[in-house]
């Protein structure tokens, strides 16, 4: 079968594989789509952690076409999510509940081969259903949205909350998404693309903002901002410098901050801890998809989350290594892999 392998840090090609067999407890996969995450090129990068030789792509649906002989209520013909996240469920963060802190995480497309191929092998506890009409691509955004779901359950968003939303890519514009099923009254995005701006007003953003054109903090939560003294909610969403250190000046008093985008490893921002402590701010990082990814895929079947707008392109496996290497293309919110597509 072909796969994309990511061999080193910065050495990424497709490549001809033996095809996986299950064993006891998995289901073979034949993949219909796999999203290209941020953090595929953080690992093609070296900015996050991995073990090259891998094949990476951790946002994949597709169907089974065989089972383990361990396994059961899954069948050939099915249509699947994978949780790529496999807690132990031994060490002191799994017995307290927090799967996704797991001192040995083993996440398919980081540690074990993943969806950009044609076949991937799922841990049968790592598989949700879909439905069978279900759009084959829209299988592929539950990992995304899982993490997301994660944000917005930290956030703890009431009706009529006041919220930002820093950065207008995928997560960022499910995120917008979330927070307008949670009641917000107020949702606002900062992003300097044209095109994502307006995504996110169609999409339940009620005013966006340009960093390009001028201080976001001002603009958001000055004296003639949207929300003047801030705002109750800031959800980081970009992974960058500039976002995160935003997101603690926007926050009004009492405020909560959620840093859900991807940083690089190694980068370091610069803080105030007097301004922390004199206004109080929760800062929170969220980390994976604790127990959400079944969340995911219900609301992903329901068709509460617009997902075919979200949708930039579909490349085949062969152009897959191409789209990792290099930066997203202007206004790309996101890139789906469709093996058998070319």
């Amino acid at each position: 079968m072909k796969a994309v392998r990511l061999e080193a840090v910065g050495s990424i090609a497709l490549r001809d594989v033996p095809k996986p067999a299950p064993g006891p407890e998995d289901l073979l996969v034949r993949i219909e789509a796999c999203g290209v995450c941020g953090t595929d090129r953080h690992l093609f990068h070296g900015e996050f952690p991995c073990r090259p030789p891998v094949t990476p792509g951790h946002e994949f649906s597709g169907i089974i076409e065989a089972v383990g002989s361990g396994v059961s209520g899954f069948s050939v013909g099915d249509r699947v999510t994978g949780d790529p996240n496999i807690a132990c469920g031994r060490c002191g963060h799994c017995h307290a509940g927090r799967v996704n802190l797991c001192r040995n995480l083993n996440a398919i497309g980081i540690h074990r081969d993943g969806g950009f191929a044609d076949y991937v092998l799922l841990p049968q506890k790592q598989a949700f259903r879909l439905p069978a009409n279900l759009k084959p691509t829209h299988g592929a955004f539950c990992e995304p949205l899982a993490c997301c779901l994660h944000g917005i359950d930290l956030a703890g968003i009431r009706p009529g909350a006041s919220v930002v939303v820093l950065g207008g890519g995928v997560i960022g514009l499910v995120t917008v998404q979330l927070a307008r099923l949670a009641g917000a009254s107020t949702i606002i995005l900062s992003t300097r693309q044209a095109s994502r701006r307006a995504l996110a007003e169609e999409l339940g953003a009620t005013a966006t903002v340009d960093p390009g054109a001028g201080d976001v903090i001002d603009a958001i939560s000055g004296p003639k901002g949207l929300v003047p003294g801030g705002v109750d909610v800031v959800l980081e969403c970009a992974g960058v410098r500039d976002t995160v250190e935003q997101s603690m000046r926007i926050a009004k008093a009492g405020g909560t901050v959620i840093i859900v985008g991807v940083v690089p490893q190694g980068m370091k921002v610069e803080i105030e801890p007097f301004d922390l402590l004199f206004r109080e701010l929760k800062v929170l990082g969220s980390f994976l998809n604790p127990f959400t990814h079944g969340r995911a895929a219900e609301l992903i079947a329901s068709g509460a989350i617009e997902i075919d707008r979200l949708i930039s392109r579909q490349v085949p496996l062969e152009e897959a290594a191409a789209v990792i290497a290099n930066p997203p293309a202007p206004g790309e919110v996101k890139v789906l892999v469709v093996p058998g597509r070319g």
